[in-house]
């Protein structure tokens, strides 16, 4: 394993009566793409604004490259940070939008040697084309290409990106996204990304940090977060459609739903449970108990039975070619093997 560059230790923030950061402590590796994962609320860009010196912390330390940089300003920090607002000057080109930075005082760089990286820079993000344009000219991907230019061109020890591709549209952020990975490898820069959107989470991360209320759920590889969730919380934060959620309690040994029918072994003297099934891991044959097919939705190469089943309302995943219809008798089934348990008593 690498070697950490940054790490957070017991790092607290308050603001007023509100706990925006709660003892959060992880590393980020050399080389590595973490990515903070949280809804709206979770503390995801107070995080970012404290790793940036834009926040100071109430408790904990930072420390980056063997340096404690919890008290040192922004600019000794050397980390560029990136917001889902572009933070362009609208009337600069973009050629003066990247040379800005590198002519921030102590910077101490030529016009010769600004030009070089201002063009190299323009060239790696594939907008050469625009450095003449001015920025309130530009459509919002290129805003954020120059965006994110602003933060390489100098470059930096470590990357922060809040949420820089929520304001674009589907196919846009899918295109950006492939580009921020390629981007952030070919550069060997560390980066922690933060985002509400787990398709973003699973395809970028090489680890995934799962922020809620100021507090870390969960830190690991998509693979473990996805497969071994700690918590139905967890759970839900990852995959479409969601993960089926269903109260159990043991009677005989079996874990029975509450409307009394057995859905597998309970080895355990625990008396309930939460079991979590994923959609993509239920067949639609094979079962002992009927389901009666509520809803198609037709999502293309696959397709969402909304499905009632031993009075619980659950979702299945099937091919796209399926022919499945409302009113349909199915008998879902699947392996014990596939089903979370999170005992709650």
């Amino acid at each position: 394993m690498s070697a950490p560059i940054l790490t957070l230790t017991d790092v607290g923030k308050r603001f007023g009566s509100i706990q925006a950061l709660s003892d959060i402590t992880f590393e980020v590796l050399e080389n590595e793409l973490l990515v903070v994962l949280g809804p709206t609320g979770a503390g995801k860009t107070t995080l970012l604004r404290t790793i940036a010196g834009l926040e100071n912390p109430d408790k904990g330390h930072l420390t980056l490259y063997n340096k404690d940089i919890t008290a040192s300003t922004p600019a000794q920090r050397d980390v560029a940070l990136v917001f889902q607002n572009f933070s362009l000057y609208p009337n600069k080109t973009v050629r003066e939008n990247l040379a800005f930075p590198l002519r921030a005082p102590g910077r101490n760089f030529t016009e010769d040697e600004i030009g070089k990286q201002v063009n190299e820079t323009a060239q790696i993000l594939h907008i050469t084309t625009l450095l003449d344009r001015p920025a309130n000219r530009l459509s919002g991907g290129e805003m954020q290409r120059v965006a994110i230019g602003r933060a390489i061109v100098r470059r930096p020890q470590l990357f922060l990106m809040d949420e820089p591709l929520t304001n674009l549209d589907a196919k846009l952020r899918e295109t950006l996204r492939v580009e921020i990975i390629r981007l952030q490898r070919d550069l060997r820069t560390p980066m922690i990304y933060v985002t509400h959107d787990q398709t973003e989470a699973l395809s970028m991360a090489d680890r995934i940090v799962v922020l809620s209320e100021g507090r870390i759920l969960q830190t690991g590889s998509p693979k473990e977060i996805y497969s071994h969730p700690k918590t139905p919380d967890i759970a839900r934060q990852l995959g479409y459609p969601p993960i089926n959620l269903i109260q159990v309690h043991s009677t005989n040994g079996h874990w029975q739903t509450q409307f009394g029918t057995s859905i597998m072994p309970a080895e355990t003297n625990q008396r309930k449970a939460t079991l979590g099934i994923r959609p993509e891991v239920i067949s639609t044959q094979g079962g002992r108990t009927p389901a009666q097919i509520k809803g198609v939705e037709d999502m293309g190469p696959a397709t969402i039975l909304l499905v009632t089943w031993a009075g619980e309302h659950i979702r299945i995943l099937v091919s796209g070619e399926s022919k499945y219809k409302p009113g349909d008798e199915i008998y879902p089934a699947t392996s014990p093997s596939d089903i979370l348990i999170w005992q709650t008593q």
